[in-house]
């Protein structure tokens, strides 16, 4: 289930209702008479939650499945576990979308009430700018400081000694001690999830948290997107630094450091002490091991074991790059005119 600290649950929804809203229908043989509370993965869905089959690589995961319904297409009907309702449909995924919508929505601002809103919690000694938010149930420890104009979201909850940029934005995030989120940086907007529709492409609903861990450093412009279902984490004592970007689900060790415009893509994990040099990037569920370094301009499409150096791209062992490079710049190389 969504935190409810930062979404709101409108289930349970009857399935039937649920099925009409999307243009699905059951199985042969299955009943539609099932009340639905929630949407999850298929990994974590329960007796009375809403999965999908996202491909044919999830088919174990369908197997053993507790979800009361999911949505699959008719070619993998059969292979629902008893227990679990067929929903075939031609889109799982834009209809898990748009069913996670119905039952799951976002917290927002309350539109009419205070600047800081008289159901946040601020303990004593925070230090707050002018125009800055502050939404309800957020949560401020003692001794943090608010810049102007800086965006604290419905249920957020930052700790002590900590900093808020100018025009930067916090929002369904848990933010430790002694962090540091300088300005015009955005926090918890959502992932970039999204995936084909009948009518177009269409957005998924992004349900995560993001985890800002103690003394993290986040520069200026920096992007750390909500998970699409698990937590985004930043881990302890990390520095991001200007314009870095952390996309949805991904989770960084403590002790990391990127550098300008680098950044990681969905579900990637990245180890503790892994340092990345400016606009490197990391393609999707991917393993960075702990202590790697990423070159400046690496483009990684495979894990890098711990302790290693990689770039280039693809990327790859540095020296084997640096000895790749030299022999492209040498084969290159005008030919020397004869002395004749």
């Amino acid at each position: 289930m969504p935190d409810p600290r930062f979404y709101l649950n409108r289930g349970p929804l009857p399935l039937a209702d649920l099925i009409a809203a999307v243009g699905g229908e059951v199985a042969p043989g299955e009943r539609a008479d099932l009340s639905v509370a929630a949407a999850a993965p298929l990994d974590r869905a329960g007796p009375d939650e809403l999965a999908f089959l996202g491909g044919r690589k999830y088919l174990a995961a369908l197997r053993e499945t507790r979800a009361g319904a999911a949505f699959v297409p008719a070619a993998f009907a059969d292979q629902v576990p008893e227990g679990c309702v067929a929903v075939v449909v031609a889109r799982p995924h834009a209809a898990w979308a748009r069913a996670a919508a119905m039952l799951h929505q976002p917290r927002g601002f309350e539109f009419g009430a205070p600047a800081i809103h008289p159901a946040a919690v601020i303990e004593d000694g925070v230090m707050i700018a002018p125009g800055v938010v502050i939404g309800p149930d957020a949560r401020i420890g003692r001794g943090t400081r608010l810049d102007p104009n800086a965006v604290i979201g419905p249920g957020v909850a930052i700790g002590r000694d900590c900093s808020v940029g100018a025009n930067a934005s916090v929002l369904f995030a848990l933010v430790g001690d002694r962090v540091q989120i300088f300005a015009g940086s955005r926090i918890g907007e959502a992932g970039f999830g999204a995936t084909g529709g009948d009518t177009g492409v269409i957005d998924v609903p992004q349900l995560g948290r993001v985890i800002i861990q103690d003394g993290v450093t986040l520069g200026a412009n920096c992007c750390v997107d909500r998970g699409a279902w698990e937590d985004t984490v930043v881990g302890e004592n990390s520095k991001l630094d200007n314009m870095t970007h952390v996309a949805h689900n991904a989770r960084l060790g403590r002790n990391c450091v990127m550098a300008a415009y680098s950044g990681v893509s969905g579900t990637v994990t990245v180890g503790d002490g892994v340092a990345m040099g400016g606009r490197a990037g990391v393609a999707d569920h991917l393993e960075i091991g702990v202590g790697a370094q990423l070159a400046a301009g690496a483009g990684v499409l495979k894990n890098v074991p711990a302790g290693e150096t990689w770039g280039g791209y693809p990327a790859q062992p540095i020296k084997a790059w640096l000895r790749q490079t030299a022999w492209l710049a040498k084969s290159t190389r005008p030919a020397k005119e004869d002395k004749a």
